[in-house]
């Protein structure tokens, strides 16, 4: 009977050789391989789908930015001519306003300055305050320090006007700033 049967390490050996056994080893690595394949291509998807996800929302940031900033350069170059208008209502001497024959042109200068302004505000332009305010080097340009009464690093005079566009600086403001008394 000891013949007969073959001891348990032998029947291994001889099952491990069929090529039914080979065969099925072959195909679960196979299987295996594929599985790891699909799990890559579907990791490599989501990456896809997340990075065009990420382009569309930043062309659409960058098309409403456009939108909204685009007219920054023309209004840069329409601030100075409200610059002037103010330097010249501001060179008119009092008794000339007071003149008959000089009012009417006046009133039509002020009155082309305020509407100048109103356009500047429809199209999201306002004008930085300075005046009596801190030092804001985000805001205001610092051009000289003077003697004040005021607290040192507060804006004690405006030579130029500062200009926002929407929530971005379009001018800053240029300034004098009382400094701290010696």
């Amino acid at each position: 009977m000891s013949d007969q049967t073959p001891p348990a390490e032998d029947l291994r050996e001889e099952t491990a050789a069929a090529p039914e056994v080979a065969e099925h080893d072959a195909s679960t690595a196979r299987i295996a391989d594929l599985e790891n394949q699909l799990a890559e291509a579907k990791q490599q998807t989501l990456y896809a789908q997340a990075d065009i996800q990420n382009v569309r929302r930043r062309a659409e940031k960058d098309a409403a930015d456009a939108r909204s900033y685009a007219a920054t350069a023309f209004a840069r170059d329409v601030l100075s001519v409200h610059d002037n208008l103010e330097r010249a209502l501001a060179a008119i001497p009092a008794e000339l306003r007071e003149d008959e024959k000089m009012k009417g042109l006046v009133t039509g200068l002020e009155a082309t300055g305020r509407e100048l302004v109103s356009v500047f505000g429809r199209h999201g332009l306002t004008r930085i305050e300075a005046m009596g305010q801190p030092l804001d080097p985000n805001r205001h340009q610092a051009m000289i320090e003077m003697p004040s009464d005021a607290a040192p690093g507060t804006v004690v005079q405006e030579m130029q006007s500062g200009w926002m566009i929407k929530d971005r600086l379009l001018r800053p403001a240029l300034v004098a700033v009382a400094k701290a008394p010696e």
